[in-house]
């Protein structure tokens, strides 16, 4: 089989397409046979020419490009592999700590945001800011314009005020 010698002028707009024509068939069906599915052998060939193809001018030996490309695809399934273990591996460890969704009473949930509601600005603001957002304490009192112990003394009697009038309220 005779190669043609590929140079930087065949990676113009009309050559990048030949290019692609000529390679990605070949390609695809080496990236089928790596990844096992055809899904992701398209990703793969898609994603391989776009980095050869954009480093081609920097490639050793231009006319190697089905060799660059193939070593794209099998470095760029390795990596995402490692993805997936990782996100696996994170999948699992979540489902050792299930989190458990209680069903709470809508009564009970509106007269908690009905209290919420009621509280003074400020209060309502660092509740808000710690609980519904999950900011850390630092962040929440960057937002509030105060010091970290402020925004703890807002907390508390935020606190302190819900566990009152949800104490006071007749079940």
């Amino acid at each position: 089989m005779m190669r043609e010698t590929l140079t930087t002028d065949d990676v113009t707009s009309s050559g990048l397409e030949g290019l692609y024509l000529q390679h990605a068939p070949s390609a695809l069906r080496f990236a089928y046979f790596v990844s096992g599915d055809q899904e992701t052998a398209r990703d793969l060939v898609q994603d391989a020419f776009i980095r050869v193809a954009g480093r081609f001018r920097y490639l050793r030996q231009p006319d190697e490009f089905d060799v660059y490309l193939r070593r794209t695809i099998v470095n760029l399934n390795a990596s995402r592999l490692r993805r997936l273990k990782v996100e696996r591996s994170f999948l699992a460890s979540e489902a050792a700590h299930p989190v458990v969704a209680v069903e709470g009473d809508p009564g009970v949930r509106d007269e908690l945001w009905r209290a919420i509601l009621d509280l003074p600005p400020r209060q309502r603001v660092a509740i808000v800011l710690r609980f519904y957002e999950d900011l850390s304490e630092s962040q929440a009192a960057d937002i509030l314009r105060c010091s970290v112990k402020a925004l703890n003394q807002l907390v508390v009697r935020a606190m302190k005020t819900l566990r009152t009038r949800i104490e006071e309220e007749p079940s």
